[in-house]
């Protein structure tokens, strides 16, 4: 019997091993995709205790909380924070098979040496260790990027937003770099309510007068160029499903003017104004050398209960089965067809699309750059072992494993890195496998080589961070 995550953790063959310690363990982290404040970031900022670090903005533990039977009080409400925590580990000691239990153990052994388990009984003794090294300063947003060996991350932003925090962080010129991620959502949703008020905002930002889709797209431009110029490199879009429906720009404004009004907007015509939104999008992209990054699968805010008392991303959203590849397929060749197709990345919260979107990936690769479309790692509900080696193996099947441009974290929490390393062992442990297996050569450089491609070089060409050695 294995010791509980010894440092073999996850590691079954002498060659994933190796290539863990040697090259995976040794590879710096790029962080092209998360949800991190950069205002927390530029100051420095500390955490009162465990509570507020590990709890705070973290709906993958709420939902379990609440699994659990914990009161929301405990949970998003206005309960002590160390009650808080020993509602969370009351819970944790029965997530059992869940990446929570190995992301929560691996956390308080990298960033507070605690190598024991968190259970009810053991709560108090880690509440009190975890909090006395945050007292201490030792533990603070800036310390916990350059300990986790992070050299470039990526927010995510509103076209409308000032980058006030970026400029100041590059002025200051720290060691992470920390760039902006063009995140235009509420720019592509008419039919959502608040739509004129959040134009306005937009107009405010871009100086130009937003009355047409015509408009629309001028001042999206022009904080383009200003994303641009702080060093944006990547768009990012949450949808439900990727759309296709064509339909003439006279009724796309027809639409907007509708949206603009608060007038109702159906189905089948915000489907049409998506549809337009990311073709004159990725058309953008592509002049300006940015990657596309689409996530799509999901269905969001489905309590209405919760939704009215604590907002988005309060741990509500699940897998939508409704993931048209037929529809993917034809907005890719639309701006294919013009050769106005940029760099994309793929990522479906519905498991059961990777084969779907390995194939398509065949389709659309056009000699110009390795891998330029991507199937993302397992996202969200599928960042656990079995959904990462499912996504692992399903794009060496179908694709080019060895251009894959790896993890990220998709978090707003400064201690997720861990989510690096369980990726890692686990792809290492993919590789040794098939070597043990005799399905791959026992070629050390050659597979090292490719561990440190995937986890780190890959992203860095793909996204034009610079070049890597």
């Amino acid at each position: 019997m294995k010791k509980f995550m010894d440092r073999d953790f996850l590691l079954e063959h002498p060659m994933a091993r190796k290539l863990y310690r040697d090259y995976a363990a040794k590879t710096p982290i790029l962080d092209y995709h998360c949800h991190i404040d950069p205002r927390e970031i530029y100051e420095d900022r500390k955490f009162a205790n465990i509570t507020q670090l590990w709890l705070g903005g973290d709906h993958y533990k709420w939902r379990q909380m609440r699994a659990n039977g914990v009161e929301e009080q405990y949970i998003t409400g206005d309960a002590p924070d160390r009650e808080k925590f020993q509602k969370w580990a009351e819970t944790l000691e029965k997530a059992i098979g869940n990446p929570l239990y190995h992301w929560s153990h691996l956390e308080l052994s990298r960033y507070f040496g605690y190598e024991g388990v968190l259970n009810r009984e053991t709560a108090e003794e880690v509440w009190k260790l975890c909090n006395k090294r945050l007292e201490t300063g030792e533990v603070s947003a800036r310390k916990l990027l350059i300990q986790s060996h992070v050299t470039l991350l990526c927010t995510t932003d509103d076209p409308a937003d000032s980058l006030l925090w970026h400029e100041k962080l590059a002025a200051e010129n720290f060691a992470v770099k920390v760039l902006p991620a063009w995140r235009p959502d509420r720019a592509m949703h008419p039919e959502k309510e608040g739509y004129a008020e959040y134009l306005e905002r937009l107009t405010e930002a871009s100086k130009k007068k937003i009355e047409s889709f015509a408009g629309l797209l001028e001042a999206l431009k022009a904080r383009m160029d200003f994303f641009a110029s702080m060093g944006c490199r990547t768009s990012d879009h949450g949808l439900s499903y990727v759309a296709y429906a064509p339909a003439p720009r006279g009724q796309i404004e027809e639409i907007f003017a509708r949206g603009l009004r608060g007038e109702e907007i159906n189905a089948l015509e915000a489907a049409q104004f998506q549809t337009a939104f990311l073709l004159e999008m990725g058309r953008e992209y592509h002049r300006k050398g940015w990657v596309m990054q689409l996530h799509y699968g999901v269905k969001r805010d489905n309590s209405r209960r919760l939704f009215k008392k604590l907002g988005p991303d309060a741990g509500i959203d699940c897998i939508n089965t409704y993931t048209p590849s037929a529809e993917l397929a034809d907005f890719l060749n639309a701006l294919d067809e013009t050769d106005e197709l940029p760099k994309t990345i793929l990522y479906s919260l519905n498991p059961a699309d990777n084969a779907a979107i390995g194939t398509i990936l065949g389709c659309f690769q056009d000699g110009t750059v390795e891998g330029k479309l991507q199937q993302g790692s397992a996202w969200w509900f599928n960042d656990h072992k079995q959904g990462m080696t499912e996504q692992l193996t399903s794009l060496a099947n179908l694709g080019l494993l060895g251009n894959f441009v790896g993890m990220l974290t998709d978090s707003r929490s400064f201690l997720s890195y861990t989510r690096h390393e369980y990726f890692r062992r686990i792809l290492c442990n993919l590789l040794g496998g098939w070597v043990e297996n005799g399905e791959y050569p026992a070629d050390e450089k050659a597979l090292g080589k490719m561990v440190q491609d995937i986890c780190y070089d890959n992203a860095m060409r793909y996204f034009g961070f610079g070049r890597t050695e």
